[in-house]
């Protein structure tokens, strides 16, 4: 199952809209949660992308609506990514030109392992593991390309 597709600009690739679907497991606790939705990546100024995802997030049986707006910058090498929260405060930097990438993001005492798949040119994923005293937790998201 090593088979990534390379990507020879992030940015590039992303632009567009793709479904989200994505689980939350609690590690500690056993809770599971689901998230269903929509990303759009569109065009920033200075080449970058604006990425807004929305949808419904179901945890414990109680749905709710979920989105959250993140900045896909141009990364210091041509083809990558340095992904900023809303607010401009750095996330990580993102390289998928081999169609793997691993990043790391320190959030107080935990720390958010993200790896990044791409499988073909209109499906990828994220894993996030995401540990530390207060959480212990996996996030897994699958994108689809929307037609």
């Amino acid at each position: 199952m090593d088979d990534f597709w390379p990507v020879a600009d992030v940015l590039a690739h992303l632009l567009g809209r793709w479904r989200v679907e994505r689980s939350v497991r609690d590690l500690a606790s056993g809770d599971e949660g689901w998230f269903e939705g929509a990303t759009a990546f569109r065009a920033l100024g200075r080449g970058g992308l604006l990425h807004e995802e929305s949808g419904t997030f179901t945890w414990q049986g109680v749905a709710r609506p979920a989105e959250r707006t993140l900045r896909f910058l141009p990364g210091p090498r041509p083809g990558t990514a340095d992904v900023r929260f809303a607010d401009g405060r750095p996330f990580h930097d993102l390289d998928l030109t081999s169609g793997r990438y691993v990043a790391d993001h320190p959030c107080a005492a935990d720390l958010y392992r993200g790896e990044f798949t791409v499988r073909d040119p209109d499906r990828w994923r994220t894993v996030w593991r995401v540990g530390g005293p207060a959480k212990d937790l996996v996030l897994t998201t699958d994108y689809v390309r929307e037609a």
